[in-house]
Formats: structure tokens, C-alpha cells, sequence
């Protein structure tokens, strides 16, 4: 049996010892969490469970939606299309997404000429785009392979009874270039094809 003091004592040098360790610890580790996280959304998630959401991209160039019709994108679809269903699944924990047609299962991607087209496996880093809300409630989708890529869109909301969505009116972001099938292209091989003020349609 131990007497008080020598208990009281054992607390105290537990205590200290304690105390120590985590000095120690926070000495040591002095741990940017900013870098974790950069690297963390540079990587693919393959074990997490994604999540994913409903989208329609309303072209104001063509006043069509943007179609995934297999291999080939076009601007021409109606509101509510089977085509203009499209399915945006996270990448990462982060910001990263991929955007593949319902109905064909072919994803949105971009070659190295700048132009949107469907490949029917999305693991290409030319599938992946980068996902930042901007402050004027425009969303930025950035190609995660050519940087500095930018494809504007804005948001609104879709019915969850309907596939209508109404889009307020905006200014557009991008300049005014030649179009193919009412989707705007970047004559800049370095360029993601823009679709001009074009809209998302959110579930």
C-alpha cells in the first residue's frame, strides 16, 4: 500500500511527464495542414464514396443545353433532354469533379486543342476539372490538366419534380469567340473550351 506522499508524488511526476511529451510534440510537429490538404486534392480519391449531383449546362451562345451525345458535345439540346442530363461526381475530398452524361455514360473531357469532347472512360486527367465558386456567384470550372483553363458557368436552380430550371439573366464572362454546334472554342491549344455564360441547373 502506498502512503499519500509517495502517490501524490507519482501523480505529479505523471503530470509533468505529460506536460513534456506534448512540448515536445508541438516542438517537432509543426505541421502546415495547408500542404496536407493541397496534396490531398491533387490526389484521387478511390476509396471514399462519391457524391453526386445533377446538372444541366445552359449555353446562352446557342440558347441550348450542352448535350454529352458519346464521343461528341454539342450545345443544342432542350431543357429537360435525356442528353443534357448530366452527372458531376466528386473526384477528391477537395474541389476536383468529373462530369459524364446520364444516358450515354460517356464523360465531359477536353483535348489538348482545347475542344470539349466525350470519352467513355473518365479516368484521363482531361476529365477532371476543378470546381471554384467565384464572388460574383459564378462558378469556375478549371481543367485540372491545362492549367489556367477556365470554363464559366453560373448557377440556378433545377426542380426536383421537373427537369426545368429557370437561369437568371447574367453578363457574360468570356469574350466572344467562333462557335461549333453552339459550344465557344479556344483557337489557344492551351485554352478550355468555353461555353459563353453557360448556366447550372442544380438539383
Amino acid at each position: 500500500m502506498y502512503s499519500a506522499p509517495s502517490a501524490c508524488t507519482c501523480l505529479c511526476l505523471h503530470f509533468l511527464l505529460l506536460c513534456f511529451q506534448v512540448q515536445v510534440l508541438a516542438a517537432e510537429e509543426n505541421v502546415d495542414f495547408r500542404i496536407h490538404v493541397e496534396n490531398q486534392t491533387r490526389a484521387r480519391d478511390d476509396v471514399s464514396r462519391k457524391q453526386l449531383r445533377l446538372y444541366q449546362l445552359y449555353s446562352r451562345t446557342s440558347g441550348k443545353h450542352i448535350q454529352v451525345l458519346g464521343r461528341r458535345i454539342s450545345a443544342r439540346g432542350e431543357d429537360g433532354d435525356k442528353y443534357a442530363q448530366l452527372l458531376v461526381e466528386t473526384d477528391t475530398f477537395g474541389s476536383q469533379v468529373r462530369i459524364k452524361g446520364k444516358e450515354t455514360e460517356f464523360y465531359l473531357c477536353m483535348n489538348r486543342k482545347g475542344k470539349l469532347v466525350g470519352k467513355p472512360d473518365g479516368t484521363s486527367k482531361e476529365c477532371v476539372f476543378i470546381e471554384k465558386v467565384l464572388e460574383n456567384n459564378y462558378t469556375a470550372l478549371m481543367s485540372a490538366k491545362y492549367s489556367g483553363c477556365h470554363l464559366f458557368i453560373v448557377r440556378c436552380k433545377l426542380s426536383r419534380d421537373t427537369a426545368q430550371g429557370r437561369c437568371a439573366p447574367r453578363n457574360s464572362l468570356a469574350p466572344r469567340l467562333p462557335t461549333t454546334d453552339g459550344l465557344v472554342q479556344s483557337s489557344d491549344p492551351a485554352l478550355l473550351a468555353v461555353l459563353e455564360d453557360a448556366a447550372i441547373d442544380l438539383p
